[in-house]
């Protein structure tokens, strides 16, 4: 039990309607509520993210600062992608119903739908989830220190991320004009084969295409 809450206090919730609790909102087929503690008080450290997307959707690249996730799979399809910071490799990770893909603390990741009416339910082990998301990282440092730091030209920098929009969460933008037509396996390689079921006591084999991360 939370040890600051009057579990007698009639302001004390334990059901709450997370359809009514909207976080961002690109369009009918792409949203994500939010339940945390703001939301149903009596939560302890435990929060999540219900998320609906349509195909090539991508939950933006980014990571949460005080919280590992757990991703699982509802309806539809779709690839979670983490960056592996030890080892330096990117691990592609693709999801269908009943099946789940975990992210450490802090580590830099993303979702990608591979086909229409994907429902993903993203926990978190805090009672809040924070986010630091890729296009608040591109917008808000400044062009000079990154031209500067990665010896690019300035001018070419402020151009490239001119069209990014800060908090942007599901991409692409529905405005988005750049004339590419992006198919799931331009953004997927898959590393990963689940299992089939096997009986008890017999050992589950799982299979890598490519090294892992």
């Amino acid at each position: 039990m939370a040890s600051n809450l009057d579990y007698t206090s009639p302001s004390t919730q334990f059901t709450f309607d997370v359809n009514k609790s909207l976080l961002f909102k690109k369009d009918n087929n792409n949203f994500i509520n939010v339940l945390g503690v703001q939301q149903l008080n009596t939560l302890e450290n435990v929060s999540l993210l219900d998320i609906f997307l349509s195909a090539n959707n991508v939950v933006e690249p980014h990571y949460h600062q005080n919280a590992a996730e757990l991703v699982y799979c509802i309806s539809g399809a779709a690839t979670v992608s983490i960056l592996n910071p030890f080892t330096k490799q990117l691990l592609n990770y693709p999801i269908t119903p009943g099946q789940v893909a975990n992210i450490p603390q802090g580590w830099w990741h993303y979702e990608v739908a591979t086909v229409d009416n994907t429902h993903l339910l993203a926990i978190f082990d805090a009672p809040t989830p924070e986010v630091i998301l890729g296009s608040d990282i591109l917008k808000f440092t400044p062009a000079n220190i990154m031209a500067h730091t990665y010896c690019m030209d300035e001018n070419l920098w402020k151009q490239a991320v001119a069209p990014v929009q800060p908090s942007t969460y599901i991409g692409p933008y529905t405005n988005c004009n750049n004339g590419t037509v992006y198919t799931p396996q331009q953004y997927v390689y898959p590393q990963y084969q689940w299992p089939q079921y096997t009986p008890q006591n017999q050992q589950i084999t799982y299979i890598t295409q490519y090294p892992q991360y």
